[in-house]
């Protein structure tokens, strides 16, 4: 399905601080990559709908195909014809792109907006910054719901919650991958978090992630799309399941089911924008024009009134205000708010850029024996 926003008209152009393509306009016209439900609205809400209103007879059209965009740009690299502007890319996604050249690298400093608080883009994004072609927007992390009804007086509290099966009997849904399940297996096999990813290097290590899934794997539903566990949790199907923190936050918040959050060793990723390669001068400076805007302080922070994923700009976090619809403080629905995130870490994307073809092929073995 594809969303389609216009309304009417333009402006100056201005890139890298300088106006660019003098003589010439930007194009009027931009098709913005993501992927749909809750996330895309939200981005709509808090980037499209005020620039429009700046930027009369732009027309933006929304194509939900980000989790195909590595093959989509691949094609349409091959053939010389490159049909998206702007594309939300998860952080392995984004690196892989840019090691194939087939995004572009950006100067952070040159081409964004400073900080409300006037640190610069690569000190106000900092660590969020995983890649010299990726513009960062959103953190997010997969986490644990679990059913309240289900657990007695007894919620859990630790990730290894989720390999108890005599405290909470009951099934449990785990993604069909092996990323944040090879990492909590270890954890709950006593692996320090510093070591994780050396230990998972190994073919030793990586089988005793495995032999720690295994004690659960008869209990285990595995999901393939971010809207299963919810379904599961509100079906009464599971008692505790992984998912994406924006999904549990809509179940618990707009839907009212019973659902609770297990924070604990939350695996924190990152989401943001790449750029295609190859696009004309006039498309390409519309997509810096509309970048600099929709990754500003303000705007970052206002994608917070729709969903619960935290700002990826530190001067956004105090502007972090009140849903838009239900009317409720977002700032503890956040996987970054300091009560949620002590216990976190980010999925080392370095490490699964390099092992994941090896480990999951093993890990889709193990789930066919």
């Amino acid at each position: 399905m594809k969303l389609t926003a216009t309304l009417l008209s333009a402006t100056a152009l201005t890139v890298f601080g300088l106006p660019a393509f003098a003589g010439s306009h930007m194009a009027d016209s931009m098709t913005l990559v993501s992927w749909g439900g809750a996330y895309q609205k939200s981005q709509h809400n808090a980037y499209v709908v005020p620039y429009l209103k700046m930027n009369p007879g732009v027309t933006i059209t929304w194509d939900e195909s980000s989790s195909e965009a590595v093959p989509k740009l691949r094609a349409m690299n091959e053939v010389g014809n490159v049909t998206w502007d702007l594309v939300d890319a998860e952080g392995p996604d984004a690196i892989r792109l840019c090691d194939e050249g087939l995004v572009i690298e950006v100067d952070h400093d040159k081409i964004l907006a400073d900080g409300d608080d006037g640190s610069s883009p690569s000190e106000d994004f900092g660590d969020m910054i995983i890649s010299d072609c990726h513009i960062p927007q959103i953190v997010y992390s997969t986490t644990f719901g679990y059913r309240t009804d289900k657990v007695g007086n007894r919620p859990p509290k630790d990730v290894c919650a989720v390999f108890d099966t005599r405290t909470y009997p009951g099934k449990r849904a785990l993604r069909k991958s092996p990323v944040a399940n090879m990492e909590w297996a270890l954890i709950c096999d006593g692996v320090g978090i510093e070591d994780v990813y050396d230990v998972l290097a190994t073919r030793r290590g990586q089988d005793r992630a495995l032999n720690k899934l295994a004690t659960i794997k008869d209990d285990v539903i595995w999901w393939s799309a971010g809207a299963d566990t919810p379904q599961l949790l509100a079906d009464g199907e599971v008692v505790m399941g992984s998912t994406f923190n924006g999904r549990l936050f809509s179940a618990i918040e707009e839907q009212n089911q019973p659902i609770g959050m297990l924070w604990d060793w939350q695996m924190f990723d990152i989401d943001g924008w790449v750029i295609p390669k190859g696009l004309p001068p006039e498309r390409e400076a519309r997509v810096l024009d509309f970048l600099k805007f929709a990754t500003d302080t303000q705007r970052l922070a206002d994608q917070s009134k729709w969903i619960s994923y935290g700002p990826a700009r530190m001067s956004s976090a105090p502007l972090v205000g009140k849903h838009a619809e239900l009317g409720i403080d977002m700032a503890p629905h956040m996987p970054t708010d300091p009560e949620n995130s002590k216990n976190t870490f980010v999925q080392n994307y370095n490490f699964w850029g390099d092992y994941k073809d090896d480990i999951d092929a093993k890990f889709q073995a193990w789930l066919a024996q």
